[in-house]
């Protein structure tokens, strides 16, 4: 076999780069087990991954190999005969002219793009032309150290990518998946956090040896390949049968196969990286009508205004979609300020009261003891933009991708919205360039006024990395806003996102016991908690200290994933509401989501305003439901406390049992009524943000 497909085969090359994926693919699976096999709980049922897996890689490898393949295929000696001269030369002036004096082919549909298809079609000609020039021996060489050259290239990638996959791995316990393709789009962040956070030369030096290692023994198979004959019509079926081949495995090997195992990890491990990465890339918008199971919407909506109207608010329209309702308070409203911290990465394992040993949190630990202590709390999702999506928007989360980076995503009903319908001064504030995710969008079209990195004078920043300035800046610049809303004699809402906890985990030395070179996780956490202890207490000595309410949430868990498709534990995150003058010290247990964060806090202030918002008010003890929304960018969840309903792509549904300590879970017998509940709330908050039916109310209403 190895003869038949390596020996003078004029397709050596394309089977070569098959083996490669193969190969390297093969490895690193080894490479992941030796690294996470205790984590990831080996079974019998990994054996069947890396038959799945190898399936994935062969198509990948296949895929991959396609130009490689049209390549051997077009390249003939007869373009070198004087007939074939003048043909050959005929059609490259015909396309130059056709590219740069017409628009056959649409310029404006990407420039940058026909810029390079110009310059490809140029320079292919002027090489052309140059081996017009040279002998049949010289333009075999030239053949066979182009095809060596880009086959080596090709080695490297797929080496580089296997570190990647590795990496990645390491920081989400899973194949590229949908924040791969979404870190994509920010190159100058994505690129400079690797350069920060890991030896690249050392890694480049490494891949490259590794990628030599992988190439030499090949390299004669594709020299010899070039010197292979085969006629025109030999060349053509071979290509027609691999193409073949290609489409067919591509066709009829689904990507649900990757899910063969109730064991997550085993899933993740039968992956193909790169094929992940295009499924994720596929369906990077999921539309809930086509992918999830539904009823119909009239039972959604009359399920969904029957729980939101549990509070006694009564709706404004008799229109079955329309969710706004008046919510009224008895007491009189206390225009307090408000600073709410969404803090990066926050698990609540990293707390002493959850269970933390190492000491990290030294003032969360204690701030928690004087404030309004939520043990219960859960994130919606597993990236910065969920949190801030669902701590702004109060709405269960939609799959795909969040709201914030979506299209038509401006003047929804928001916090933000509220608080300026109050006469409140609205900003958001973020350390790094908010272009990021889209949140300079996303909220300066939603209520808030959004100040970030470039508010801040180089002379005021103590330390920064590719994220942005250390939270310390950003709360100093905080703090000295808030002193302008003051002056203006204006209650204000702030919402501050920090950066630091976050790969590379970097911080100006000298503020914590961790020094900032050890770039641990560790490190990142206590750093942040330091900056949000002088944050207090600076904010302790100013005048609108005393009427202000600070609420500390984290936008996520470090990490999230587990053996279950939505361990709870992964979402697990601290709340906590602190104003010492205003806010009895005490724990609240109940489970919650950060959905409810929103009405809580209007809620605390006793404001009566007319509400969108799914989640509800956790202190109204006449109303309160226990359960949380929890999700990845596919499988959605509503959790009860003895319950967990999980809806996935192609219409599943399940009802488990939740380990609120294991995060594992066990199935159960189909729960209908909550099945039912937990569908109607995900499938009307969809319809509302598909019709635009999740608009800002006027004041007026």
């Amino acid at each position: 076999m190895f003869k038949l497909l390596f020996e003078r085969n004029k397709y050596a090359p394309v089977f070569i780069i098959v083996f490669l994926v193969v190969a390297v693919s093969f490895i690193t699976r080894i490479a992941l087990l030796i690294a996470f096999g205790k984590t990831m709980g080996l079974s019998a049922s990994f054996l069947p991954a890396f038959f799945i897996g190898f399936l994935y890689d062969l198509i990948t490898g296949l895929c991959i190999s396609v130009p490689f393949l049209i390549h051997i295929t077009l390249t003939n000696n007869r373009i070198y005969t004087t007939k074939g001269k003048i043909i050959t030369s005929t059609v490259f002036i015909v396309l130059l002219a056709l590219v740069f004096f017409t628009n056959v082919f649409p310029r404006d549909y990407n420039k940058d793009l026909y810029k390079a298809f110009e310059i490809f079609i140029s320079v292919r000609f002027a090489i052309y032309l140059f081996l017009c020039t040279r002998s049949m021996e010289f333009r075999y060489k030239w053949r066979s150290a182009i095809l060596q050259g880009w086959i080596f290239l090709v080695t490297f990638i797929l080496v580089f990518n296997a570190v990647s996959e590795f990496v990645f791995w390491q920081e989400f316990s899973g194949r590229y998946n949908f924040i791969a393709v979404d870190y994509l789009i920010y190159t100058n962040e994505v690129i400079g956090n690797i350069r920060e956070s890991y030896p690249l030369p050392a890694i480049i030096t490494a891949v490259f040896i590794a990628a030599t290692l992988f190439f030499i023994p090949l390299r004669k198979y594709i020299a010899a390949s070039v010197l292979s004959y085969r006629g025109l019509w030999q060349k053509a079926g071979t290509a027609v049968f691999i193409l073949f081949i290609t489409m067919a495995l591509a066709l009829f090997i689904p990507p649900s196969w990757v899910n063969f195992s109730s064991n997550n990890y085993a899933n993740e491990f039968s992956g193909n990286g790169v094929y992940q990465f295009v499924q994720a890339f596929k369906h990077s918008e999921l539309d809930y009508y086509k992918y999830y199971s539904t009823i119909p919407d009239e039972t959604a909506f009359t399920n969904t205004r029957k729980e939101l109207s549990k509070d006694g608010s009564e709706f404004t329209s008799t229109n079955l979609y329309d969710v706004a309702r008046r919510i009224k308070s008895n007491l009189p409203e206390r225009k307090l300020n408000v600073v709410l911290i969404s803090v990066e990465s926050l698990s609540a394992s990293f707390m002493n009261h959850f269970g933390g040993t190492k000491n990290i949190t030294p003032f969360l630990d204690s701030i928690a003891q004087h404030s309004l202590f939520f043990t219960q709390a859960y994130a919606t999702g597993t990236r910065t933009v969920r949190g801030l999506e669902a701590l702004s928007l109060s709405i269960p989360p939609s799959p795909g991708e969040s709201i914030v980076k979506r299209k038509n995503n401006e003047q929804l009903f928001s916090l933000g919205s509220v608080f300026n319908d109050k006469g409140y001064i609205t900003q958001f504030f973020y350390g790094g360039y908010s272009y990021f995710d889209n949140m300079q969008y996303f909220f300066s079209n939603n209520g808030y006024e959004v100040i970030d990195r470039n508010s801040i004078s180089p002379a005021d920043v103590h330390y920064s990395n590719i994220w942005g300035v250390a939270d310390e800046d950003l709360f100093a610049l905080t703090i000295q806003k808030l002193d302008e809303n003051y002056k203006n004699e204006r209650p204000f809402f702030a919402h501050v996102m920090t950066v630091s906890n976050h790969r590379p985990f970097t911080y100006p030395e000298g503020r914590i016991d961790i020094p900032s070179s050890s770039q641990s996780r560790e490190g990142g956490v206590k750093y942040t908690d330091y900056a949000i202890g002088k944050f207090i207490k600076d904010a302790a000595s100013k005048p609108w200290f005393a009427n202000t309410v600070f609420v500390i949430v984290a936008d996520h868990c470090a990490q999230s994933a587990g053996k279950t498709d939505l361990p709870v534990t992964g979402y697990h995150i601290p709340l906590i509401m602190y104003s010492p003058s205003i806010i009895p010290s005490r724990m609240f247990n109940g489970l919650l989501s950060q959905i409810d964060v929103a009405p809580t806090i209007l809620g605390l202030l006793n404001f009566s305003y007319t509400s969108k918002f799914f989640g509800q008010n956790v202190l109204d003890s006449t109303s309160f439901t226990e359960r949380a929304f929890i999700s990845t960018y596919q499988g959605l969840g509503y959790v009860t406390k003895d319950k967990m309903t999980i809806q996935m792509p192609r219409k599943k549904v399940s009802t488990v049992q939740p380990d609120f300590t294991t995060g594992n879970s066990t199935l159960l017998q189909r729960d209908s009524l909550l099945e039912n509940k937990a569908m109607s709330l995900y499938q009307s908050a969809a319809w509302l943000i598909k019709n635009r039916g999740y608009g800002r109310i006027s004041p007026k209403k």
